[in-house]
């Protein structure tokens, strides 16, 4: 015995790189907006042919919104630049679907209005008190997600006309559930900010 004392072991905590799969996959979402737009655009909302095109670049971009999350959760890859980059794409790729959609009259304003509102609200929200906590997606974000993308995606495809009475219905029950998803983040928002100081 030496007499020296050991010094407890340091753990180590390995750095997450920046360019990972999970990142990948938002840049590609972000990438795929202006393209989105354009398919829109040359479609003008007449041509069915370009009105498919845009509809499977909307579904696919959705799709790793979904994915890239999963990544980063089961792999460990959340970085500090994905957490800002995500909702970033997420509302690039959904304010460029709902513009397009009231442009081309097929979604009235005020309902784009309604939920750009909230998303770019809840998202400042969240930068505002990133530094307190997270607020993590709920169930009810989720599922206004998952609606929103489905009524977005309705609008989208040259649906027959016997289907398209549907499309407001989906999109009634999207808004329906932004609002009230949007009162939850707040009031969890004012929690963080009073426990945390």
């Amino acid at each position: 015995m030496t007499g020296a004392t050991e010094s407890p072991a340091v753990p180590v905590v390995a750095r997450v790189p920046v360019v990972n799969a999970a990142n990948a996959l938002t840049a590609l979402r972000l990438a795929l907006v202006p393209v989105f737009a354009a398919s829109v655009v040359m479609s003008g909302m007449t041509h069915a042919g370009w009105q498919v095109i845009a509809c499977v670049i909307f579904a696919v971009a959705s799709v790793t919104d979904l994915v890239d999350g999963w990544i980063a959760r089961r792999f460990a890859l959340v970085t500090a630049v994905g957490k800002v980059a995500d909702p970033i794409a997420d509302k690039a790729l959904t304010g460029a679907a709902l513009l397009l959609l009231s442009w081309y009259d097929r979604l009235p304003w005020w309902v784009t209005a309604v939920i750009l509102a909230r998303e770019l609200g809840i998202t400042a929200l969240r930068f505002w008190v990133i530094r307190r906590g997270v607020i993590a997606a709920s169930r009810g974000g989720k599922i206004k997600t998952a609606l929103q993308v489905l009524a977005i995606t309705w609008y989208l495809w040259p649906m027959p006309a016997a289907l398209t009475p549907i499309g407001p219905w989906i999109m009634g029950a999207a808004v329906a559930v932004t609002l009230v998803t949007g009162l939850d983040y707040i009031a969890q928002a004012a929690r963080l900010r009073r426990t945390q100081g």
